[in-house]
C-alpha cells in the first residue's frame, strides 16, 4: 500500500515537472519496488547468491565439509591436479589456514604392531592437540588399498575425541611412486638396504622430492613416523618454520645414536679432525627422520638443494664420503647435511625424542651416552627400533 500511494502521487506530479525529472523519479520508484521485492524475508542479493552457490557445491559433495562439523570424518582421494585445485577450493570459501601432517601408512592391515603404534599416535595427537577455529589440520596419508581401507575403519573412533577441525586425505602409494621413482632412482643404490627391501622403494625417499610432486598450495608439511607419542600441542612444531634460516629448507633433529659414526667410518679414518659422525653440539651426528619439517617452496627455491638431488652430486658426495647407508631418505639428508649444514633447521631433541639403545649394546657403549643425552622437555617420544614408549 504504501508503494501505490507513493506512485499515485508520483504520477499526480508528473504534469509538472521536466522531462529528466519524470525519468529519474521513475527510476527512483523502481528502485524501491526492487528493494521491497529482493529485501523481503531478510534476503537480499548477496545472501541468495551465496546461498544458491552453498547448495550447488553440497550438492556436488560425496562427504561432509569438516570445515563446519569436527566430528565428522572428512575423506578425499584426490591427488595432483584435482587436490590442488581442491585446496585452492576450500582456502576461497573457508578462508582457514591449513597446517598439513604427512604419515607414511603401507602394509598397517598385515601388521598389529603398526596398528597399536597409529593408535598410540593418533590418540595423543588429539589429546594435546589445540588450533584456532581459523585453522585446519590436514592428516595426508601415503597408503595402499588395504591399509587406506583398514585406516578409514580406525579413524573415526580415534578422531571422535578430536577438538579442532580437520581433514583427512589418502595418497595412492602406487602413484607417488611412479612421480619419485624418476627423481630418486639413482639415490636407492647408495641409501637402500638391497633389491626388495623394506627402504630400497622409491616411496621411502618421497620426503627428498616431496615438492616436487605435491600440489603448490602445500608450501609446508611435516612428515611424521608412525611410532610417536606426542606430549605437547603438534601445532606448537609448525612453529619452528619460522625459525628457519634464510637458507634452511628442512628441519630435522639429530640422530640420538651412534649410527653415523658407524656408517662413515673409513672417512672417518682418513679425516680424523672432521666433525663428520661426532657427537653434539661440535660434531655432526646425522640426522633422524622421525619428524621433518619440510619447506617446500623454498626447497622449489633453493638451486643448491635441487642440484644435490642430481645422480651425478648424489655419486660424487656418496664416494667423497665412502657412504653405503640402508636408511632412505634419513641417509640422504645425512650425507648432504655433512657438506652443506646450512640447509637444514636442527630441532632440539625434546621434538624427536629417540629411544632406541640398539648401538649400545653392539660396539659403542663408551661413547652412546654422548649421543643419547637429551635435556630440557620432551614433546614427542619415538619409539624406533620397536622400543616402548613411557606412559605419561
Amino acid at each position: 500500500m504504501t508503494i501505490l500511494r507513493a506512485l499515485s502521487t508520483a504520477i499526480g506530479r508528473i504534469s509538472t515537472f521536466r522531462s529528466y525529472q519524470i525519468v529519474l523519479l521513475l527510476a527512483a520508484a523502481l528502485a524501491v519496488v526492487a528493494f521491497y521485492y529482493f529485501g523481503s524475508e531478510n534476503q537480499n542479493f548477496s545472501s541468495t547468491t551465496k546461498r544458491i552457490k552453498q547448495a550447488s557445491h553440497n550438492a556436488n559433495r560425496n562427504d561432509a565439509d569438516l570445515s563446519l562439523d569436527t566430528r565428522s570424518f572428512h575423506q578425499e582421494e584426490k591427488t595432483g591436479a584435482e587436490l590442488d585445485e581442491l585446496k585452492k577450493t576450500n582456502d576461497k570459501e573457508s578462508g582457514s589456514k591449513q597446517y598439513h601432517a604427512l604419515m607414511m601408512f603401507t602394509k598397517i592391515d598385515r601388521s598389529r604392531s603398526l596398528q597399536n603404534k597409529f593408535q598410540v599416535a593418533m590418540r595423543s595427537m588429539v589429546k594435546h592437540g589445540r588450533f584456532q577455529e581459523d585453522e585446519i589440520l590436514v592428516l595426508h596419508f601415503v597408503s595402499d588399498q588395504p591399509s587406506q581401507e583398514l585406516g578409514e575403519q580406525m579413524l573415526p573412533e580415534l578422531l571422535l575425541d578430536v577438538s579442532f577441525q580437520y581433514e583427512v586425505v589418502f595418497h595412492d602409494v602406487a602413484v607417488l611412486t611412479e612421480k619419485l621413482f624418476p627423481i630418486v632412482e639413482a639415490m636407492q643404490k647408495h641409501f637402500s638396504a638391497g633389491s626388495g627391501a623394506y627402504y630400497s622403494d622409491a616411496i621411502f625417499f618421497l620426503s627428498v622430492a616431496m615438492h616436487r610432486i605435491m600440489p603448490a598450495e602445500m608450501k609446508h608439511v611435516v612428515q611424521l613416523d608412525l611410532d610417536l607419542k606426542y606430549r605437547t600441542n603438534i601445532r606448537d612444531l609448525f612453529q619452528e618454520f619460522n625459525r628457519f634460516s634464510a637458507k634452511a629448507v628442512i628441519g630435522i633433529a639429530y640422530e640420538m645414536q651412534p649410527v653415523y659414526r658407524h656408517t662413515f667410518w673409513q672417512y672417518r679414518k682418513e679425516n680424523p679432525k672432521s666433525p663428520v659422525g661426532d657427537p653434539p653440539p661440535e660434531g655432526r651426528p646425522g640426522f633422524n627422520s622421525g619428524v621433518m619439517l619440510l619447506d617446500l617452496e623454498a626447497m622449489q627455491r633453493s638451486t643448491l638443494y635441487n642440484q644435490l638431488l642430481e645422480p651425478d652430486q648424489v655419486a660424487r658426495l656418496a664416494e667423497k664420503y665412502h657412504f653405503r647407508g640402508h636408511l632412505g631418505d634419513q641417509d640422504f639428508f645425512t650425507m648432504i647435511g655433512m657438506e652443506h649444514p646450512e640447509l637444514f633447521h636442527i630441532l632440539g631433541c625434546g621434538w624427536n625424542r629417540q629411544l632406541c639403545t640398539w648401538w649400545r649394546e653392539h660396539g659403542y657403549g663408551d661413547v652412546f651416552q654422548l649421543y643419547y643425552r637429551c635435556d630440557g622437555p620432551v614433546y614427542i617420544y619415538h619409539g624406533n627400533c620397536n622400543t616402548p614408549i613411557p606412559n605419561d
